[in-house]
């Protein structure tokens, strides 16, 4: 009898622990490459930060542990007590409180072979570092973007038909009729100026979408940024003023339509399809039940399982029971197990609803990302020793750290409204 043994022979090879020492001539990155790269991970980067432009600046704390904090200062009252001939009055205090927010880090890399970078016509490390730049600048501008827009003051767009206006109290009660106006840009303005929320640089700031500017663009006292009296700094994306506002856009500005994330439940896909009875039970992320609220997704009223729309007609603790769009019961199965099931975080009516993110100086505090916190790490070919016996990867990566935190929310004022493109625009 013949006996067969299967070896794997890396477990004989010698340990591989890579160190620039160890590396054969070229393989590591010299100084000023290492310079570059990461001037061009910044430079690419900030074509994406519409958020990260403002803010309180704070630097990286090197060895103070996984949080940074922002300082902050109340507001002192008028002095309106005359002073007395040679009497020294008591000083006032001032109150001084700390914001403090959670480090995370974040990054990504692309594996490059030698035959691709030996083959290819344009410089792949050059154009991965500029694609990773961008894609680094767009996570760090979203992540400051969800904290900054989950802890703002929320003022809705009315309703108007035939010049009359009918007040909406909540996003799903809004419908196609609610867009901005120079008359709502003005009123958030005014509430700004009652919270006593400072201005930058003599404005304030709205981030908008392209979806939702064009509604302002052609309307009456509206100015292009290129047609600015004044010598003025123009803002990444900055595309004009309106009632003591300088419009920023962007399609990072938030859009509200189909979720992947459920508010307050995580990410929710399909455990059981029952299609006799149109219901399908749901399990989130952890792979248990959400143990929803009985009734609790009822005022949402929409789902999207695999791009397809379903009204929600009953809602218990971990199921739904759906019909389509024209109110009938299913007659074929929704999905799949594990099939993800996005909530309508939009309107009633299914429509997507814009933020426009008005704010004022300071209302906001975020990380520097230049000076370590952001850097490109480029792995050569040869750079992995024993790991890549031939030399045929070398990786093209980003790493950095985000933090961010509202300081002053009355500040923040994020208008919800629709648009002409409510209908076709998808949650971002």
């Amino acid at each position: 009898m013949i006996t067969k043994y299967l070896f794997n022979i890396q477990l004989f090879a010698e340990a591989n622990v890579q160190t620039t020492n160890m590396a054969a001539e070229g393989n590591d990155l010299s100084p000023s490459m290492k310079e570059y790269y990461d001037t061009e991970l910044l430079e690419n980067a900030k074509e994406e930060l519409f958020f990260n432009q403002f803010g309180k600046l704070q630097n990286l704390p090197a060895k103070r542990g996984k949080k940074i904090s922002w300082r902050k200062f109340d507001t002192l009252g008028p002095a309106l007590v005359p002073l007395e001939e040679g009497v020294t009055p008591d000083g006032n205090k001032i109150n001084m409180t700390s914001v403090e927010a959670e480090i995370t880090e974040h990054g990504d890399y692309t594996t490059v072979s030698d035959v691709l970078d030996l083959t290819a016509v344009d410089d792949i490390i050059l154009g991965c570092t500029e694609e990773h730049g961008s894609q680094a600048g767009l996570t760090m501008d979203t992540l400051t973007r969800d904290i900054v827009c989950n802890e703002a003051t929320v003022m809705y767009a009315p309703s108007v038909v035939n010049g009359v206006s009918t007040p909406t109290l909540d996003r799903l009660l809004l419908d196609k009729n609610c867009k901005i106006t120079p008359s709502l840009v003005n009123k958030v303005v005014t509430r700004l100026k009652k919270n006593k929320a400072p201005k930058i640089d003599g404005k304030y700031i709205c981030i908008i979408h392209p979806s939702v500017s064009e509604d302002l663009r052609e309307c009456e006292g509206w100015i292009e940024a290129h047609k600015y009296a004044a010598v003025t700094e123009i803002f990444n994306g900055e595309i004009g003023e309106l009632h003591g506002v300088r419009f920023i856009e962007t399609n990072q500005a938030p859009v509200y339509k189909f979720a992947k994330v459920w508010p307050n439940y995580g990410r929710m896909t399909i455990s059981a399809v029952d299609t006799a009875n149109s219901r399908i039970t749901l399990r989130n992320d952890k792979g248990v039940s959400p143990n929803f609220v009985a009734g609790e997704w009822m005022d949402e009223k929409f789902v999207m399982i695999n791009g397809v729309q379903y009204i929600i007609t009953e809602s218990t603790t971990d199921r739904l029971k759906l019909t389509d769009m024209e109110g009938n019961n299913i007659t074929a199965a929704v999905g799949n197990v594990g099939d993800e099931v996005l909530i309508n975080t939009g309107t009633a009516e299914g429509l997507a609803v814009f933020g426009c993110i008005f704010f004022g100086r300071d209302a906001y505090g975020r990380v520097e990302l230049s000076g370590g916190a952001m850097r490109m790490i480029v792995k050569a070919l040869g750079s992995a020793g024993s790991s890549d016996p031939l030399d045929q990867r070398q990786t093209v990566g980003w790493k950095g750290f985000h933090a961010a935190a509202v300081l002053y929310p009355e500040r923040i004022i994020r208008l919800e409204v629709c648009s002409s493109y409510s209908e076709d625009d998808e949650q971002n």
